[in-house]
């Protein structure tokens, strides 16, 4: 692809695309994780979304067919904040997770993780 195949990059309303998260850009995601997966270089099978994970829910869980590895994404259309981090921690624990994403518009300054969040 040569650069005159790229096109103008521009700002979007997330919400205008999807007004809810969990029933409209989840469910997306989920079946788009090929695009995720393109541009984070991993893999991914979807396990499942909205997984329960005590008395929370992962927004979507997959595998790394490579290694069996989980894969958690949290998604976030609008800023995140430490609860965000304390929830993505309880899910890391929860569900054995090794490798995790946060799928955001904006995370505050004070927020000590950016997108994406791969290890």
């Amino acid at each position: 692809m040569g650069t005159s195949d790229l096109g103008q990059l521009e700002s979007a309303d997330l919400r205008k695309a999807w007004s809810h998260e969990a029933r409209n850009f989840t469910p997306w995601l989920a079946k788009n994780l090929n695009r995720l997966s393109d541009v984070i270089g991993l893999y991914l099978d979807l396990e499942g979304c909205e997984v329960q994970v005590g008395p929370y829910r992962a927004d979507i869980v997959a595998k790394d067919p490579a290694d069996g590895t989980r894969v958690l994404i949290e998604n976030q259309l609008e800023g995140a904040n430490f609860q965000h981090l304390g929830q993505i921690l309880a899910y890391l624990a929860g569900l054995e997770a090794k490798v995790r994403g946060l799928d955001r518009q904006g995370v505050r300054r004070a927020a000590p993780f950016r997108h994406p969040v791969v290890e």
